[in-house]
Order: C-alpha cells, then structure tokens, then sequence
C-alpha cells in the first residue's frame, strides 16, 4: 500500500547508505544486495561485533560500536538512506525492558541521529500485527517504533510488516523450525516470508523513494520475484 504519491531520485546521483542490523536474517540480506549495487557510493553497516563473513565489497564499511554510545558519532549518520532491520525476541532479551532497547530505543536513536544529519528516507523493518495499542507487548513495541518513526520528518518511509521470516539463522530456533514445516497451511498474507524477499523488497524500495509512507505487507513481499 502506498500513500502520499511518489518521486524519483536523480539516477545519476549515487546513495550513501547506513544499514542498522547487518548481522540478522533481512539485514544480512540487504547487505548483500546493496554491497553489488552500483547505484550505491557506500554502506555503512552499524554493527556490534565485526561481520561474521568479511564482505569484500569496497563499498562496506564496517562500524563497531556499543548502540547506547551512537551520540558520539554524528559523522557516520551523514548518509541519504537508512535501513534498520534491528530486532531481537523476548527470549533472547530476556526481560521486557532489554527487549524494548533493542527493538525500539536503539532503532530510534538511529533514526533520530540520521535525520539530524539530513537522511530523507527511512526503511524499516517491522512485523505483521504493529500497533501501538494492541494487547500483545511485541506487536505494541513494534507499533510504537513505527508511530515514533513518522513523527521525525523523513520525506519518505517504508515499513516492512514480514509475517515469520524464513532463512538460515545462526542460531536454531525450534517453534520457527516446526512453523516452517506448515507455513503452506497459512493463507499468504500470515505464511511465513523468505528475509531475500524482504531485502529485496525494501532495496526496490529505497530506489524507487516514494514520498510519505509506503507499507510492504507480508503478500507484497511474499510475491516478490
């Protein structure tokens, strides 16, 4: 779904990326789109600990740091795009409160700082069932992410709501191994979607720079090709 028209970038012009999120399922997919992209000048991948597989590309740059210091380097924020796929789950976190710094405090930081800097588009990754006011803590967090995104100003926002990611994780997950194994039960817009489908939605995305807000639901990005 689409709202508030469209405008196109100047082609010629090459984009200066950050990607917030680089290590999990639909961020290392971004990443490997946009490092072979050559409408792309560089991607400054914002990351805790160095790339598990080194990306050659030269246009990766790498930059290590701790998310609750990201005030004390304004100049990687000096980019024209942002991409955050930065998540975690409540049993990883393990208590609400890590889940909520995680899922929300550090993303907005992010945002905040690169609008400062004079980002105009925001591409996020959300979940299905985002909104702020529902019952489940989960689905409220990623709703409140999403209304606290749109109050900063970007010219242009486009929010992934992926039902279950599909892909190769690092760590095994035993109820997304089982939800695999009957996702063709679902009807398309709750079945599970490939994170390539969600990367590569979001980069088509990014490209095309549709003015106000843009929603990727989970059947939009299921079809992709």
């Amino acid at each position: 779904m689409k709202m508030n028209g469209s405008n196109r970038q100047d082609i010629n012009k090459k984009q200066r990326v950050l990607l917030a999120g680089a290590t999990g399922l639909v961020g290392r997919n971004i990443l490997h789109l946009l490092s072979k992209d050559n409408r792309i000048a560089e991607v400054r991948a914002l990351i805790r600990h160095p790339l598990p597989t080194p990306d050659n590309s030269p246009l990766v740059q790498e930059l290590i740091t701790d998310f609750d210091r990201l005030q004390e380097h304004p100049e990687w924020f000096e980019v024209d795009i942002v991409f955050c796929a930065l998540g975690t789950t409540i049993a990883k976190a393990r208590t609400k409160e890590a889940f909520r710094r995680v899922d929300f405090d550090y993303p907005l930081t992010v945002a905040k700082l690169a609008r400062s800097q004079g980002a105009r588009q925001f591409l996020l990754v959300s979940a299905i069932g985002a909104n702020p006011r529902s019952r489940f803590f989960y689905n409220r967090i990623k709703g409140e992410l999403e209304d606290a995104i749109l109050t900063l100003g970007y010219p242009s926002v486009t929010i992934a709501r992926p039902s279950m990611l599909l892909g190769d994780r690092q760590e095994y997950r035993l109820g997304e191994h089982i939800a695999k194994k009957i996702t063709w039960l679902f009807p398309s817009f709750l079945a599970g979607v490939e994170a390539s489908k969600v990367a590569s939605a979001l980069v088509q995305a990014a490209h095309r720079s549709a003015v106000g807000v843009t929603i990727l639901d989970n059947r939009t990005m299921r079809s992709i090709l």
